[in-house]
């Protein structure tokens, strides 16, 4: 084997490190989260409407899938805030001399 065998140099230099680390705002996956959301507890409200007697936990079931939805919407694609102190540290702690 040789050392152009194993190593991909070009491969490694075309990624772009700003875009690995910051998700990408998708309108169709913010989409998907609220829709699938309301749905799945939606649904879930029904069958406990259908199985309690009752007419309104389908309401609470919609709106509890669309709250979290919007959550998961938030969470996936919100930007960390960069201090220059949080990168010191992370860059110190993993490159420690040994003494």
């Amino acid at each position: 084997m040789t050392d152009t065998d194993c190593y991909a140099p070009s491969a490694m230099a075309q990624q772009d490190p700003a875009q690995r680390s910051s998700p990408t705002g998708d309108p169709w996956n913010a989409f998907g989260y609220l829709v699938a959301g309301v749905a799945f507890y939606g649904l879930l409200g029904w069958l406990v409407d259908l199985w309690l007697g009752t007419s309104y936990v389908v309401g609470i079931g919609i709106l509890a899938g669309a709250s979290l939805g919007i959550y998961m919407t938030w969470a996936r694609f919100r930007i960390e805030p960069t201090s220059p102190d949080s990168r010191v540290s992370k860059k110190n702690a993993t490159n420690q001399e040994s003494q």
